[in-house]
């Protein structure tokens, strides 16, 4: 047992080092490792299935409103990119260039996608000639490139995997819709398949996305109080589509501009359910998200007829539906349970030949570590239920955590002093002034996160200058 629990305590305390519990979680949990590639990562088998867990889930709900997938080249042009100023302007600092194919420099350098707008720009001007093409609702899986300076596994690497949906409508009234529609979306899965409740509201103008009318965002807060930007959905209006002369035949034959919208969520979002659920044992992993739901471990498997009837209740749990593997190594039960707390497995099935005798199991929680009796005739009601209760508890906890980490603040004593010595969300009236929320930031390092969509009005005054406040706003440090 000194083994196992040497194990466990190879994880660095999250109150003692959280930046340094974070790094051992997802490298002990074998998510992901450092490559060669500086600022890459590689994202290992038990990282990859989460990863292949929420581009299903959210692929189908997705195509549930209508989303069709594309794919576009990884290179785009130089001269393709400077077509939209704004939109260059804001991802000039992070573009990787590509200046030779084989030894032959090219007569135009390329980029590494950051973001296919302008690809897909291009493709609709061509694509799109009437009201009948309208309305086109692509997306894409792939990857990305952004020369990060400063990277840490899934929450900033070089190159990482996400989707992005690129929309093109008729009206601007459309646009808005399916801009609001894809945000609730990405928030409604947060909460519903990853249990982390999100914070749904709009980006100011210095934080919206380059080339944007407006930037709707979900903010999470991890465990440390540091919020997390985990979604967001763009009204591009028609300033790209002006840019690119993206036009269409309207019923009454006149030309018109298109009205576009992009949206996208990443692998950043791994980052987030480690931050959200994790613990000192290491992954906690809520059972719609978990590649593995269920570890089954039997206790004393040489003796007779133990592995056998791990195995049953293995085909029995699969045949209902869960997703269940059997941990019938040489290593011991101590160092079986720990290494399942490790990875995050929801929920562990031990079976002895006492449990045999007594027609039972035993469930263990991966949230509580509350241990059950459960008789074997109930195996497939009571392992649902259980599942369930796991994944509502781990909601119920994070909301709970977010709800005693927001604050308020009506003054500038009083809002420094919140984020300074209180790690959170600090709400707080601002006027709208892009001096104001420089100096926030340059004060206390804090920045805004949204202005949410559900106001209050918790004074008249903005918190930095005094002068009338037009919106109240979640401030906070972030990742």
């Amino acid at each position: 047992m000194a083994k196992d629990k040497k194990m466990v305590e190879s994880i660095t305390s999250m109150s003692e080092d959280f930046a340094q519990w974070y790094t051992d979680v997802v490298k002990k949990a074998e998510l992901c490792d450092y490559a060669s590639v500086k600022g890459c990562m590689v994202i290992k088998p038990a990282g990859f299935a989460i990863w292949e867990n929420i581009q299903k889930e959210l692929d189908r709900r997705f195509k549930e409103t209508g989303v069709e997938n594309v794919y576009m080249p990884i290179f785009i042009p130089e001269s393709l990119l400077q077509k939209e100023k704004d939109h260059v302007e804001g991802f000039a600092p992070e573009v990787a260039w590509v200046t030779h194919g084989g030894m032959e420099p090219l007569q135009e350098r390329m980029c590494v996608r950051p973001t296919s707008e302008t690809l897909f720009c291009d493709f609709y001007a061509k694509d799109i000639h009437s009201y009948r093409d309208l309305p086109r609702v692509y997306n894409q899986w792939c990857s990305v490139v952004r020369w990060e300076k400063t990277t840490r596994p899934f929450l900033r690497s070089r190159e990482f995997l996400w989707q992005e949906g690129h929309t093109a409508h008729a009206t601007a009234e459309e646009a808005e819709a399916r801009t609001q529609q894809m945000l609730n979306l990405y928030a409604d899965f947060c909460e519903e398949v990853l249990a982390i409740p999100v914070v749904r509201g709009q980006k100011t103008d210095k934080e919206k996305f380059a080339g944007a009318e407006a930037t709707y965002t979900i903010e999470a807060l991890m465990h440390d109080g540091k919020a997390l930007q985990s979604g967001t959905s763009h009204n591009f209006g028609d300033g790209f589509a002006k840019a690119f002369e993206i036009q269409y035949t309207d019923k009454d034959n006149s030309l018109k501009y298109v009205h576009q919208t992009s949206w996208g969520m990443s692998t950043r979002i791994i980052g987030a359910l480690i931050m959200v659920h994790g613990d000192d044992n290491g992954l906690v992993l809520p059972p719609r998200i978990a590649p593995v739901q269920i570890m089954i471990v039997p206790v004393q498997q040489q003796k007779e007829g133990v592995l056998a009837k791990a195995q049953e209740l293995k085909e029995r749990l699969m045949k209902a539906g869960f997703s269940v593997k059997v941990d019938d190594s040489d290593k011991s039960p101590g160092w079986k349970f720990a290494d399942c707390e490790m990875r995050g497995i929801p929920l562990r099935i031990e079976i002895g030949p006492k449990d045999m005798e007594n027609n039972q199991a035993v469930f263990v929680r991966r949230d509580n570590h509350e241990k059950t009796f459960i008789s074997l005739d109930e195996l497939e009601t009571k392992t649902g239920e259980m599942l369930d209760t796991i994944q509502q508890a781990l909601l119920d906890k994070a909301k709970a955590h977010l709800a005693s980490h927001t604050y308020e603040a009506v003054c500038w004593d009083e809002f420094v002093d919140t984020i300074n010595n209180k790690p959170g969300f600090v709400k707080a009236m601002w006027c709208g002034c892009q001096e104001c929320e420089d100096k926030i930031k340059e004060v206390t390092g804090a920045t805004s996160r949204c202005m949410p969509f559900a106001q209050e009005n918790l004074s008249d005054k903005c918190i930095c200058c005094g002068k009338p406040a037009k919106k109240m706003v979640y401030w906070g440090r972030a990742y």
